[in-house]
């Protein structure tokens, strides 16, 4: 079994939702083996408290999360990433920086959970969906061998 720690940017345009949730759900389902960040094309100015709350329900631990601008993680001192993932469609299309050590890429394309205006238990029922969509494919991907995570079989809309 290899020590090798797999660098992972989840990338979403807000970074205040999907790409939190996942950056959360990697980092506990990763025991060690991955470590996750998430950023966004146009950070938003907060977390939504919604996938926060999604996050303290699976007991993920939520302190320290923010919305970061993308550009963190392409400056030279930044971790070297192995894998990004866009987690929303309007990342997909978007011209993403160039990231030090050409990690592979892939797109997972998920609901936007926070669009539109219905009741807070709505809201909370379409982010619970969210974390459990986000979840089974983390799943996989921590049980994929190590030499198919580099693979572009990785993408899933």
């Amino acid at each position: 079994m290899s020590d090798k720690v797999y660098n992972v940017l989840f990338v979403c345009t807000h970074n205040s939702a999907r790409s939190i949730m996942a950056e959360g759900i990697l980092n506990s389902l990763g025991r060690g083996r991955f470590q996750a960040f998430s950023a966004g094309s146009h950070p938003g100015t907060s977390v939504n408290p919604f996938a926060l709350k999604t996050l303290t329900a699976l007991r993920i631990p939520t302190d320290g999360y923010r919305s970061k601008d993308w550009d963190e993680f392409a400056r030279p001192d930044a971790p070297r990433m192995d894998l990004v993932i866009t987690v929303c469609d309007s990342a997909k299309g978007e011209m993403c920086p160039i990231w030090p050590g050409h990690p592979a890429t892939a797109h997972w394309g998920v609901a936007d959970p926070s669009e539109g205006d219905a009741p807070p238990e709505d809201r909370l029922e379409a982010f619970r969906h969210t974390m459990h969509l986000l979840r089974r494919r983390l799943v996989l991907l921590v049980n994929l061998p190590a030499e198919d995570r580099k693979s572009t079989r990785l993408n899933s809309s």
